[in-house]
């Protein structure tokens, strides 16, 4: 809705792009399938955190993917991203559940980005990531897209 958590997979996704074994697919949430969950050799789940909590179409990805991905993507690669307004911890928590439900391996611990938005205006307001954390955003999707190519993950 703001901006920042697009940032944020944008700069991942360049980073991932020097691998160039490696394709990188930026799906939406509102539009990503179960058949997208279990095509991928790796993942890594971007949400801006609302109300302490990963976004509503983040949970319906999930409620949506879930079941039908689920012991068909077992020991895949995943990392996470989060543009925070506070801590962004429990919007890490609940997708580190739901990726222990799927068996899924995690790769790097949740890369949040806090912006420090509490007040109305600035919760709604266009957000700019800063060079540093696009920069922390853009060797985590060179980290991923590396270790897939040689097998790591």
């Amino acid at each position: 809705m703001t901006g920042g958590t697009e940032q944020m997979v944008r700069a991942l996704a360049a980073g991932a792009a020097a691998e160039m074994s490696v394709t990188t697919r930026l799906l939406h949430a509102s539009a990503a399938q179960a058949a997208d969950v279990i095509e991928a050799e790796g993942y890594v789940f971007a949400t801006p955190e609302n109300l302490a909590a990963i976004s509503g179409l983040m949970k319906d990805f999930f409620d949506r993917c879930y079941y039908p991905a689920l012991d068909r993507i077992n020991g895949r690669p995943y990392a996470t991203l989060i543009c925070a307004g506070s801590d962004g911890q429990n919007a890490a928590r609940q997708i580190d559940r739901i990726a222990t439900g799927w068996r899924l391996r995690s790769v790097a611990e949740a890369l949040i980005v806090c912006t420090h938005a509490q007040a109305p205006e600035a919760i709604l307001s266009a957000k700019t990531i800063g060079a540093a954390d696009l920069d922390r955003c853009r060797d985590l999707g060179a980290t991923l897209a590396a270790g897939l190519a040689m097998g790591v993950f």
